[in-house]
């Protein structure tokens, strides 16, 4: 990642305008800097010297090698997406993992469906900062190759709370979960991981070339009946009716019911289960996009009649497909409109990246 954007990202995660690191830098040290100079790291336009490196690592609280270009795993975690959590802390707790063993297996099993349940109902930002930190102590135990998949559905679920705006970044830890689940051997490791990132991307409309790799890659690896291979086969279905292949996107929305209706969960509330009001909310997102109304309305209908109240970011969703299903049929202002009630109604600690984009998409 160049510098410039480090910066711009670092600053961002902690709220502040060019103007405000500006003052924080000015305050600390009693520099002459400028927000135009500001600007012109950020566009890499000019390289910070030594001594605003120093400057930039001790206002934005991250370690100076992060700063120089020492990209290793732990720097990017611990400095570009947890901001402004303190690094040292996570460093210690890692360190002290290692030393001690680290949490067993079965720990980090029952961490991982810890983290699938309060998914389904936290902020995005809450949960980056804690799958931060357990990455940071994970990586210190990836001699067990069970390890490597608890570490790959935790960096799945951390790529889950980028915006698939910053698509780069999204994409590149899905690529990295599944290289490390690769590295597990785990053959439904591997194609969960695949799948989750594809429906991911296909749902938010984002990336849908990485969603189509994805998605095949995890048909390649196993054609077995799995909720890994149903993430895989919507999200596919998903990139297909955003771009406008009708024919595409049905036919594999079939395939994907058809797997469903084999391997479906039980699990009401988690991110690592399909139930069948998610499949609805699948289905209601997938039959809006393609013009599909009457059936869109009745997967609509049946997510609702099964969807926990504990959930309501979900129902937000499915009156957001409404919205989106008005908008495609020729009242632009009246589905914007229904779409921001909607979004309006859910108190914004329970916003999410996903409905934001939804919106967008309403909107244009």
């Amino acid at each position: 990642m160049p510098i410039g954007d480090l910066v711009r990202n670092l600053r961002k995660a902690r709220g502040w305008s060019q103007g405000r690191l500006v003052s924080e830098i000015n305050k600390a040290f009693g520099t002459g800097l400028t927000r135009e100079y500001v600007s012109r790291w950020e566009c890499s336009k000019v390289t910070p010297g030594a001594c605003h490196l120093r400057h930039l690592s001790a206002v934005l609280d991250v370690p100076l090698a992060t700063l120089e270009g020492r990209r290793t795993f732990l720097s990017d975690v611990a400095a570009t997406a947890i901001a402004p959590v303190v690094a040292s802390d996570l460093l210690s707790a890692g360190f002290a993992a290692r030393l001690r063993g680290g949490p067993t297996a079965e720990h980090w099993e029952a961490t991982l469906a810890t983290y699938g349940t309060d998914y389904m109902s936290m902020g995005a930002a809450d949960i980056q900062r804690r799958v931060a930190g357990e990455l940071v102590v994970v990586q210190q135990q990836l001699d067990d190759p069970r390890l490597w998949s608890v570490a790959a559905r935790l960096m799945t679920l951390y790529a889950k709370t980028f915006p698939g705006s910053d698509g780069s970044r999204a994409v590149s830890w899905y690529g990295t979960a599944a290289r490390a689940a690769d590295r597990s051997g785990d053959v439904r490791t591997r194609v969960w991981v695949r799948g989750r990132a594809a429906i991911a991307l296909g749902y938010e409309g984002a990336s849908l070339g990485v969603a189509d790799i994805l998605a095949d890659q995890a048909m390649a690896i196993s054609d077995k009946p799995s909720l890994g291979l149903v993430n895989a086969v919507m999200g596919k279905a998903h990139a297909a009716a955003v771009r406008g292949d009708r024919a595409t996107a049905v036919r594999l929305a079939d395939h994907g019911r058809r797997l469903f209706d084999r391997v479906g969960s039980h699990e009401q509330t988690s991110d690592y289960a399909v139930p069948w009001w998610r499949m609805n909310v699948f289905l209601s997102l997938l039959l809006a996009r393609v013009g599909y109304e009457k059936k869109a309305a009745e997967a609509q209908e049946q997510a609702r009649r099964e969807l926990p109240a504990s959930l309501p970011r979900f129902a937000t969703h499915l009156e957001m497909h409404r919205g989106l299903m008005l908008a495609r049929s020729g009242d632009r202002a009246g589905g914007t409109a229904y779409a921001e009630a909607a979004l309006d109604r859910l108190p914004p600690a329970k916003h999410s990246l996903t409905l934001r984009m939804l919106m967008e998409e309403v909107r244009t």
